[in-house]
């Protein structure tokens, strides 16, 4: 016989699947796979981790099709390696990523980062933020809209103002109750009034009917027109607890997806899509932590983002770089009371360093001079009184900016330059967020600021640049938050462990030259 007894004779040395065996072996990855009870009738099932050997290797070299795992079980002396010359069904490897990675899957990239990280000494102190919003598996035109269905909630609410007004004017049986005019009505209130309706016909001997061309009585056409418009209504209800508080939208055939601005071409073009928004840290070249948020703006992301770093790694970053989506007042209230040093870019950012025009405006409320009481002074010299506090929107600790308001803008000279309103001109002044700018504008401009800029494009841009244009990732297969997340963290365990092969072989060829 010509074939060698152990199929590892065969390997390279410098091959991946070494490097991948080297971490699998490192890890202690069964705890976090349970065997599901076995069928006395039945033969006994494959070895979960062995399963779970084959599909993190297939991510590691851009392999997701089931079919196209099966088949490399039986034909690639690497998988064979590894499968201990197993050949399980495609229908099999789908029903152990579905029944036993869902739940787990967090776990189990927490481990192999954990390895690669000590291995290859990374400092995770300062890391490097970046988000994109990836195609949902429903189709464009499954949208359900929650400000449409309160619309339309809030018209029946109307209409039934004036029906039941006008109920109130007819004598339908005796015995009536006098029905409400209110401005909103509960499906428990309707329900209850349908079965009086329910009930007194019952009473006067008088049968439902649907549909046209029957003659009716008042009680029988209010009834059903009540039972129509209580249907719609639990339809809106249902529509709107989908939604919830933090979304405006969702799919009809992925009610987990919402619906997205995302470009669509390479001229920018943009599409209104349903998707789900992946955030990602990176340190090293490695993926640290990776979220998947069901919010389109970058900066409801970065809190949950840190807290899942602190929850992986028992602390908080040093230092957070990330571009102008993050770069809010409650983003820069939580890295100060955190520790976290302020490297994420707010929205006028680029024109407040770039634009010296734009900086040095006489007109902008940032660069007016005050006087001793601290008042704000005008180019025209006039000054600006304190109108009131006004909370600021989004805020979880309640803060607040102070509106002032210009004692006097007519005749000014500089009308047309400083405001167009026909009323005195009104500006709004956060100085925590000023000073929070200033601390940025500060840090970014610094050496190390600049260093870390530089690095952030390549890092974290540049991880989702390979996942989206290498790896062809650029819609989702698959169904549901749950599930979406298990495939974004498989994803990001495959690009780690290529990463950390690519790593050991950079650093023996330093070593030999």
């Amino acid at each position: 016989m010509k074939l060698p007894l152990e199929i590892g004779v065969k390997i390279e040395k410098d091959d991946p699947v070494v490097s991948f065996k080297e971490v699998m072996e490192g890890v202690e990855l069964r705890k976090y796979l349970k065997r599901s009870e076995q069928d006395p009738r039945g033969r006994e099932g494959y070895d979960p981790e062995v399963l779970l050997k084959i599909v993190l290797f297939a991510y590691m070299n851009n392999v997701r099709s089931t079919r196209k795992i099966a088949d490399l079980c039986r034909n690639d002396i690497r998988f064979m390696y590894l499968s201990e010359e197993i050949t399980p069904s495609h229908m099999t490897i789908a029903n152990f990523i579905n029944e036993h990675l869902k739940e787990t899957i967090e776990d189990i990239f927490s481990e192999i980062t954990k390895y690669i990280i000590e291995k290859q000494e990374i400092d995770i102190s300062t890391v490097y933020i970046d988000g994109t919003k990836i195609e949902a598996f429903p189709n464009k035109y499954t949208w359900v809209w929650k400000k449409a269905c309160i619309t339309s909630r809030d018209r029946k609410f109307k209409y039934l103002r004036e029906f039941f007004t006008k109920l109130n004017n007819e004598v339908m049986y005796i015995g009536q109750p006098e029905f409400p005019t209110e401005e909103s009505y509960s499906i428990e209130t309707l329900e209850g009034i349908i079965q009086e309706l329910k009930e007194a016909m019952e009473r006067l001997g008088i049968t439902e009917r649907a549909g046209r061309g029957h003659k009716k009585k008042m009680i029988q056409r209010a009834y059903g027109e009540l039972t129509k418009i209580t249907e719609k209504l639990k339809e809106y209800a249902e529509k709107i607890a989908v939604c919830g508080e933090e979304r405006n939208s969702y799919a009809k055939t992925d009610r987990d997806a919402t619906f997205m601005r995302m470009k669509t071409d390479y001229m920018g073009n943009t599409a209104l899509l349903p998707a789900y928004n992946w955030q990602l840290a990176t340190a090293g070249e490695v993926i640290v932590c990776g979220l998947t948020s069901q919010s389109a703006a970058d900066s409801r992301c970065f809190i949950p983002m840190m807290e899942k770093y602190h929850k992986t790694y028992g602390k908080y970053p040093e230092k957070a770089v990330g571009d102008a989506g993050y770069g809010t007042m409650e983003t820069y209230l939580y890295c100060e009371r955190h520790g976290i040093g302020k490297y994420l870019k707010y929205t006028s950012w680029q024109r407040e360093t770039h634009d010296k025009e734009f900086h040095k405006d006489p007109f902008r409320s940032r660069n007016f001079k005050t006087d001793e009481e601290g008042h704000p002074i005008c180019p025209n010299g006039k000054k600006f009184i304190k109108m009131f506090d006004r909370q600021i929107r989004g805020n979880a600790d309640h803060r607040t900016e102070e509106i002032y308001e210009c004692e006097d803008c007519s005749g000014c000279p500089f009308r047309e330059k400083c405001h167009k309103s026909e009323k005195n001109r009104r500006i709004n002044i956060n100085r925590t967020l000023t000073s929070y700018h200033e601390e940025v504008i500060r840090n970014l401009a610094s050496e190390e600021g600049i260093y870390h800029r530089q690095i952030r494009s390549s890092m974290a841009e540049g991880t989702f640049g390979v996942i989206k244009a290498d790896y062809k990732f650029n819609r989702l297969t698959r169904v549901s938050l749950k599930k979406v997340n298990m495939e974004f963290h498989l994803i990001m365990i495959g690009y780690n462990l290529a990463k950390y092969h690519n790593l050991k072989c950079r650093k023996k060829r330093t070593e030999l030259s």
